[in-house]
């Protein structure tokens, strides 16, 4: 078992998970066949979880498309993001085939539960996509109709707190080092410096670096607000030198043909640092992100601060980066420790 043990941990992307004591590599058909022939008869593969049926393909009816034009025109004009108009349409032509025959106006709320009950048991919804097809139909009770906002409350998931992923800084400056080239360099310690969105990165422009006033402006980030966030003097240093290499003429970041930089290049650029620095394969562009926030807590600076860096509206959506910091005995001390002398403990293994 210790060879076969010592063999996976060489593989490359190989992780370390401490709280489940256990190694892990990312599920590629490359790896797959890696272990299949590393392990041969010893390997077992088990299924651990269903196989999800994927919604079967289909067209609305003229009543039906009528009903999604007018959700359309309504979000467009109300200003919601292009992805957020496609997904409620996504989502809202389900709940329009399913009812195709009845009359929207008279469906109780025992009917749209039910919808959503089938939706979720059948295709193993996840959470947020429960939750874009609860908006989608409210959105269209609410703004096509004009209902009231509590004229259908729909039961929601309960939510779910998870701990974001985050590098340490040791892992983020192995990145940075596995990235040689000067513009893909840039763009991760930009991401990283500033604690942006991947979207927010590649619609950086030229003028929303402000050297005097030491900030970046992030202008139309999510929910289309405006914020300032931190320039930092180390990477304003990196952004002149790589401003004398490549010339970019209006947008921060452009790819080789002008134009916005894509979001599927940093994703590729993200991957292939992360392959070379052998760090958390796991690890995503938005894991920058979330770095970030938590080495500004590490470091002393206040939530507040960090909310507004980030650009949260709630402070609760902040406050999950407290939940992260390491907890151990050097930093917390367990109230048992005030009782050891009193229960005449040593901190020995008095077990017989």
């Amino acid at each position: 078992m210790k060879r076969e043990r010592e063999i996976f941990k060489s593989m490359d992307g190989s992780f370390y998970h401490p709280n489940q004591r256990l190694w892990s590599l990312p599920n590629t058909q490359e790896n797959i066949e890696k272990v299949q022939k590393q392990f041969g008869n010893k390997l077992e593969i088990k299924e651990t979880a269903e196989r999800t049926i994927k919604p079967p393909f289909f067209i609305l009816n003229e009543k039906s498309q009528q009903h999604l034009d007018q959700l359309h025109q309504k979000l467009v004009l109300k200003g919601f993001s292009t992805s957020t108009v496609e997904n409620y349409k996504s989502a809202f032509s389900k709940f329009l085939k399913f009812f195709e025959s009845r009359d929207l106006v008279e469906l109780t709320k025992e009917d749209i539960e039910g919808f959503v009950y089938q939706q979720v048991s059948k295709y193993k919804l996840s959470e947020s996509s429960q939750n874009s097809l609860i908006n989608a139909i409210k959105a269209y009770y609410e703004h096509v109709l004009g209902k009231p906002r509590e004229y259908y409350e729909i039961q929601r998931p309960k939510r779910s707190i998870t701990l974001p992923n985050v590098l340490s800084k040791e892992e983020v400056a192995l990145l940075i080092q596995s990235t040689p080239n000067k513009k893909h360099r840039t763009i991760l310690l930009t991401i990283y410096s500033a604690g942006l969105r991947i979207s927010e990165a590649i619609k950086l422009r030229i003028c929303d670096v402000h050297s005097d006033g030491g900030y970046l402006f992030v202008k139309g980030a999510k929910n289309k607000k405006d914020r300032k966030t931190v320039l930092s003097p180390v990477l304003l240093q990196e952004l002149r030198s790589y401003y004398k290499a490549y010339r970019p003429s209006y947008w921060l970041f452009e790819g080789q043909e002008g134009g916005q930089y894509s979001t599927t290049s940093i994703q590729a650029v993200f991957r292939k640092a992360v392959k070379a620095s052998g760090i958390n394969p796991w690890a995503t562009v938005h894991t920058l992100r979330h770095s970030f926030a938590t080495h500004l807590l590490q470091s002393g600076t206040n939530l507040r601060m960090i909310q507004v860096l980030l650009g949260h509206s709630s402070s609760t959506t902040t406050e999950i980066y407290s939940h992260i910091l390491a907890v151990s005995n050097k930093n917390v001390v367990s109230p048992l420790d005030s009782l050891s002398e009193i229960l005449n403990l040593t901190g020995k293994n008095r077990a017989k």
